[in-house]
């Protein structure tokens, strides 16, 4: 069994866990889409999809990526272009590319190179990162960041910003720097403040007070809080929940999942889902930590870190502590595009450690 998973490159802990996580989102899709099977089974068809991505690109060496991604890069910052100038709108956002037999998001693939690109751009560089490295660093991340947000699409633009940031965090960018952008991001706050659209302004308003317009700005949250609330500690059992399946819940099977599996699983439940999550974080970090040179180390790390903002920020929104953006919750949401990207980006995490092995026999 070990010869033949190392043959395929798998590393069986985290395909176990992937799996568990993946398997959980069927289970609870099933009740936050009204039972519909055809949902259910559009969902499965992603994951399989996904799995086969990843397995695939495991089988090519981190040394691969470093050489080809950059022009994915590349390729991906034109079709965010084009998304600008020919791309369909659904729900006042113009995001997709329509190819006829394909429908997908561009910038899904931007969360996959954005980390390979910078690492492989810090690879060849001197470290920790000078003031020039930084700066051209920051015009790869700033560039389809800009093209995103003018989608708009805040959410997946600050998880890029997030992917390349934290490759240039595990490259060993010193904490002055840190400090200093911090403090100027702080600083440009209220023109930051000026640039957001106005549902976007009325989102982190609504932060602070749900309250103040609970059925118009502030249903979302304030639906969300009941839901997960009114699942106490063991949870109103699989199929029970009453705020997906009246309709209180707005979008119960994508980005506000996670209220429909802690009404009806309860806190016991969410704390399962999360030692889940931590579990894959953790062993991925464990992998990262082990890669063998820089490139490696900082695109493991990178990735890592990205899909524990995944979740970090999707929990986060869902429970009141982060405005509402359009992330969804990792593997559990339904989504393919997203599903896809995500367990391509663990087939990298696999490829760099499986192959480490093979060159330390």
């Amino acid at each position: 069994m070990s010869d033949w998973l190392e043959t395929w490159h798998i590393d069986l802990p985290l395909l176990i866990m992937l799996l568990c996580l993946a398997g959980v989102g069927i289970f609870v899709q099933y009740s936050a889409s009204g039972h519909s099977m055809p949902a259910v089974w559009s969902q499965a068809q992603r994951i399989l999809l996904g799995v086969m991505a990843m397995i695939a690109v495991a089988q090519a060496p981190p040394d691969i990526y470093r050489t080809v991604v950059p022009w994915g890069y590349a390729l991906t910052v034109l079709l965010l272009v084009l998304v600008l100038v020919l791309g369909d709108s659904a729900k006042g956002a113009q995001r997709w590319l329509d190819l006829g037999v394909l429908r997908f998001q561009p910038s899904e693939l931007m969360k996959l190179a954005m980390p390979v690109t910078v690492a492989a751009f810090l690879h060849t560089r001197r470290l920790p990162p000078s003031l020039p490295t930084i700066l051209v660093t920051l015009a790869l991340i700033g560039l389809p960041a800009a093209l995103i947000i003018k989608q708009p699409d805040l959410g997946t633009s600050l998880l890029i910003i997030a992917a390349g940031g934290f490759a240039l965090f595990f490259a060993g960018l010193q904490w002055r720097w840190i400090l200093g952008a911090l403090a100027a991001v702080g600083a440009a706050a209220p023109l930051l403040w000026e640039r957001l659209h106005d549902y976007q302004r009325k989102r982190i308003l609504t932060l602070l007070d749900p309250e103040s317009d609970p059925l118009g700005a502030g249903y979302h949250i304030t639906q969300s809080k009941i839901a997960i609330g009114s699942g106490g500690l063991f949870g109103k059992g699989w199929l029970n929940g009453t705020q997906a399946k009246l309709d209180f819940l707005p979008e119960a099977h994508t980005d506000f999942i996670f209220a429909v599996f802690a009404e009806e699983l309860g806190l016991l439940g969410v704390l399962l889902l999360l030692f889940l999550y931590l579990c894959i974080v953790g062993r991925c970090l464990w992998i990262a930590l082990r890669a063998q040179n820089t490139f490696e180390r900082v695109l493991g790390g990178s990735l890592t870190l990205t899909f524990f903002v995944y979740v970090f920020i999707n929990i986060g929104m869902v429970i009141g502590m982060l405005p509402v953006v359009g992330v969804p919750l990792p593997l559990v949401s339904y989504g393919g595009t997203s599903a896809v990207s995500l367990l391509a980006c663990f087939g990298m995490l696999m490829s760099i450690h499986t192959h480490r092995k093979l060159l330390a026999k």
